[in-house]
């Protein structure tokens, strides 16, 4: 009996990611155990959704290119929901907490409590390591358009484009 040789299956290596991504989830790491170290429960909570953000950005950077000409400046947390949907129920919910890190941001005597803070320092640590995951795995292809049967390729054969014989 002969033995079968097990070849080891290699999974694809994730893509490098860009530079600008590689540095914002950097800048997000900073700022969480920056937010970790803050006795300010205001300070504490802010610094985190910051770093929240930063994560975010990194995505973007990471899956969006550049727009030649935008119309009016748009939300990180919207675009994130719309560039990465699998993200959009995190994108939400940081996007909730802006106006309470942006009190906080004002210095506001009761603008987060002690748990609140914490709590945002744990979920922000999370996102942290859902958003490596994400950009971890391949971005997904953009489909093709459809070919049907009955339809001509473009370039070929259109109005104004008759062969003479």
């Amino acid at each position: 009996m002969s033995a079968l040789r097990a070849v080891p299956t290699q999974l694809p290596l994730p893509p490098a990611l860009p530079p600008a991504a590689t540095q914002l989830l950097d800048q997000a790491h900073r700022a969480l155990r920056e937010a970790t170290g803050h006795t300010d429960p205001r300070q504490r909570y802010a610094t985190a959704h910051l770093g929240a953000l930063r994560a975010a950005a990194g995505v973007l950077a990471a899956r969006t290119r550049p727009e030649p000409a935008r119309r009016r400046p748009r939300s990180a947390w919207v675009l994130l929901g719309q560039v990465a949907p699998e993200l959009g129920e995190w994108a939400t919910f940081f996007a909730a907490g802006a106006a309470k890190r942006a009190a906080a941001e004002a210095g506001l005597s009761h603008a987060v409590t002690e748990r609140e803070a914490d709590d945002l320092v744990r979920d922000v640590g999370a996102f942290l390591v859902v958003v490596e995951n994400f950009l971890a795995t391949p971005a997904p292809a953009a489909p093709e358009p459809s070919r049907s049967p009955f339809t001509r390729p473009r370039g070929t054969g259109g109005p104004g484009s008759r062969s003479r014989r």
